[in-house]
């Protein structure tokens, strides 16, 4: 629920804003990976604001330690989150 809460405020807020480019936010989001940074942005990102690219940097980010965890620590995670273990907190 959180996760689609998110992404729908996140999708919204870049809708509104727009890019200005031939870059879509989908290619700025498949373009981050580990060497970008809040200053050092794919050349996909440059026309998104601070704020937008601050969001994906972040959800990013998250996405990253989340697969990174061991399977047993994101059922316990999910768990928490909404007391069954069904994937609510896949950042995917």
């Amino acid at each position: 629920m959180r996760r689609a809460i998110i992404t729908a405020t996140l999708a919204t807020t870049l809708l509104l804003t727009g890019c200005g480019s031939s870059y879509s936010v989908d290619d700025c989001k498949n373009a981050i990976g580990d060497e970008h940074t809040k200053t050092n942005r794919p050349v996909q990102c440059e026309d998104l604001s601070q704020e937008d690219y601050d969001l994906l940097l972040s959800h990013w980010a998250l996405k990253k330690a989340f697969n990174d965890m061991d399977e047993e620590d994101q059922d316990i995670l999910d768990l928490y989150d909404d007391g069954s273990v069904n994937g609510s907190v896949d950042p995917e």
